[in-house]
């Protein structure tokens, strides 16, 4: 028999029907109503419930407390970039700083602050200043900076960022207000540089802000307007003028290395012919010492030698002319020296003072004008 017809005695054998009623989904709130109805017995809500609803109740209750626990102790991991430092406030005050890394915290009693610590960053700042001579001149100058100590940082002034931007003007009105206009549009500007950041330093170290200062920078500085293109006329002269003195140094560190070397060997060239006159003296002294006693013992011997030589060194030197006088032949002819030079070439004619007179043969009457001959000795003699 079907679980559905009719029959057993007048049961019905739906197993989905306990008790003859049509059971359906079940009420969400009738749920509700039964939990809380447990919760308040566990809490003494319920005084006349049963040990079983109570043991229920607990359990529901402690796996709450467990689920509450795990988020609480999940909530307070956190993570610290590499250029970061956290400042911990355990109840709003100051505790402790932690370094880069995976941290943990106790959600709801400490709160975590992170601060960079390694990004320069850059703060400008520009305007009108009057100078020490009284001009006035546009400076746009750049400060740029990064964080030290994140607690002075954080808690020591308001707005660190805006603080250190009021010292920066103030420093710079300060150097520029010292300053004559030709220094801070031209060459001044690296003394200014230096002497706004030494400023800049001594101002905000008492307020402890947790800065440090990277650098600073010169950006521009500018007349007004109207006189903007006499002063762009001054600034080229200037400009100009450093060209030239850099030009003539470098022209003067090219030829003076040159004129050293001169300077050097016209010095070993004295040396040199110091030495060669002295050496030259010295064998002309040793050579009369050696003469000497030769003159002494044949003065005659000795005169005609000398003169000899003397000639001999003379006529080596120059060109010669020999011409028979006696004849009158005075037909002169290219020298022989010239005509081997020229290889067989066509001779050539010559200055009368270079020119050569071939000599007839030897006789009596002829004379040759040549050193060291018999015939010269011989008339000598």
């Amino acid at each position: 028999m079907a679980w559905n017809e009719p029959g057993n005695n007048g049961k019905n054998n739906d197993p989905w029907n306990q008790g003859g009623r049509n059971q359906g989904p079940p009420d969400m709130d009738e749920v509700f109503r039964n939990l809380s109805k447990k919760l308040g017995g566990v809490f003494g809500g319920n005084k006349g419930g049963s040990a079983s609803d109570n043991s229920g109740g607990s359990a529901v209750l402690v796996l709450l407390l467990v689920v509450a626990l795990l988020g609480w102790l999940f909530s307070g991991i956190y993570t610290i970039k590499e250029s970061e430092r956290g400042v911990i406030l355990r109840f709003g005050q100051y505790h402790a700083e932690v370094n880069p890394g995976i941290n943990w915290k106790p959600t709801f009693i400490d709160k975590v602050l992170p601060v960079d610590i390694s990004t320069v960053q850059a703060l400008k700042t520009d305007g009108f200043m009057l100078t020490q001579d009284q001009n006035l001149v546009r400076v746009t100058f750049e400060v740029q900076y990064r964080v030290a100590d994140p607690r002075l940082y954080k808690f020591a002034v308001v707005d660190p960022d805006a603080s250190l931007r009021q010292a920066t003007d103030a420093a710079l009105r300060y150097v520029v207000g010292h300053s004559m206009m030709d220094d801070v549009l031209t060459k001044g500007r690296e003394v200014i540089r230096q002497n706004t950041r030494v400023e800049l330093e001594s101002i905000i170290k008492p307020y402890n802000l947790g800065l440090e200062i990277v650098d600073v920078n010169f950006r521009d500085a500018r007349p007004p307007e109207e006189v903007k293109a006499a002063f762009d006329d001054a600034i080229a002269a200037q400009e100009d003028e450093q060209r030239f003195i850099q030009e003539a140094q470098a022209y003067a560190r090219a030829i003076e290395p040159e004129a050293r070397g001169r300077v050097n060997r016209v010095m070993q060239e004295a040396e040199a012919y110091k030495q060669q006159s002295q050496l030259k003296a010295q064998g002309e002294v040793a050579r009369f010492e050696k003469l000497l006693p030769e003159y002494i013992a044949s003065p005659q011997v000795t005169r005609e030698r000398l003169y000899l030589e003397t000639m001999e060194q003379v006529y080596g030197n120059t060109s010669k002319v020999l011409v028979d006088v006696k004849n009158g032949n005075n037909i002169m002819y290219l020298p022989l020296d010239k005509m081997l030079n020229q290889n067989g070439s066509a001779a050539k004619t010559a200055a009368p003072e270079q020119r050569l007179t071939l000599p007839e043969p030897r006789s009596t009457d002829s004379r040759i004008d040549t050193p060291r001959t018999d015939s010269n000795r011989a008339g000598r003699g």
